[in-house]
């Protein structure tokens, strides 16, 4: 594996990491057919919005690391429930 998709594959980077595994498995199962998997695209979409814009807001307020660990991240979405 590459040290590309190595990066994108380690959840401490990649927030979205589950998103994006159900969204190639639907097109997997529904031999490709992106109109079988529109609600799967939505939820990789809301949650790279969702991650983003809590980066951004760590990057304004000099916050670092500016994405939030994974063990973070998990703690945070606990505390709000599921925003995605």
């Amino acid at each position: 594996m590459s040290r590309h998709v190595q990066r994108l594959r380690d959840h401490d980077v990649n927030p979205c990491v589950a998103e994006t595994d159900a969204s190639r498995k639907c097109m997997d199962d529904n031999n490709y057919d992106k109109n079988m998997c529109t609600d799967f695209f939505l939820k990789y979409k809301s949650c790279r919005k969702f991650w983003h814009d809590i980066k951004m807001q760590r990057r304004r307020n000099g916050v670092k690391p500016e994405m939030p660990l994974a063990e973070e991240r998990k703690k945070m979405l606990e505390s709000i429930g599921k925003p995605y």
